[in-house]
């Protein structure tokens, strides 16, 4: 299997003696030793996966990267967190999912509704199976603990990822920029409620779900 490392906290090695691993295209920055690349459709899943991509706007170009050496992956000094899967499901933004281990699975899967209103959806790319995968955050990520006891309320635009056994929903709130009176339309928060793990970026994208 493959060996995932980081160089500082921007730029992914990885280690491969005959292996394989995915990658979002265009994140590869240098290589020794040979290396083959293949461009993979639909995230791997072939035409079926290429079409449920297409309709819930996860957006992946993915490639297929083989051989004997060191791959150094890296996507605008983003920073990198290393996530080791044993049998579980990773939960992540497409756009924040950099590298994965060749064996483990990708799909995409519905987690709810951003307001009833907009009637958008939001549909999440799924990692499944043993091996590590390369998530990405603009600025350093913090991975904060659900319990049963502690539910977590989180900002859409900084949802990164999440593992474990968590159920979550939309729900109408307000956030800083509310009280600031520079919001416009809705605000949503996801609220998460089980035991896992949520990763949360210390910058907000813009969703659809209204200025959040």
């Amino acid at each position: 299997m493959a060996q995932f490392r980081l160089q500082g906290s921007k730029v992914l090695a990885v280690d491969m003696t005959g292996d394989a691993v995915k990658a979002k295209n265009g994140v590869m920055v240098a290589y020794d030793g040979q290396m083959s690349f293949k461009k993979m459709t639909g995230g791997g899943e072939g035409l079926r996966g290429m079409v449920t991509r297409r309709l819930t706007g996860e957006q992946m170009a993915v490639m297929e990267v083989k051989g004997h050496g060191t791959c150094y992956f890296a996507d605008r000094a983003r920073e990198i967190n290393l996530v080791r899967l044993q049998g579980e499901k990773l939960y992540v933004e497409a756009d924040n999912l950099l590298c994965t281990d060749a064996a483990l699975r990708t799909g995409t899967t519905f987690t709810g509704l951003r307001g009833a209103s907009q009637g958008h959806g939001l549909f999440t790319t799924t990692v499944e199976g043993s091996g590590q995968a390369a998530i990405i955050s603009d600025g350093p990520a913090v991975v904060l603990r659900v319990t049963k006891q502690s539910p977590l309320q989180v900002d859409p635009g900084a949802y990164v990822a999440h593992t474990g056994d968590l159920r979550q929903h939309f729900q109408s709130g307000v956030n800083f920029r509310t009280f600031l009176g520079e919001g416009s339309g809705e605000a949503f928060q996801i609220r998460f409620e089980g035991e896992g793990l949520v990763y949360v970026q210390p910058s907000e994208r813009n969703t659809v779900g209204g200025e959040i």
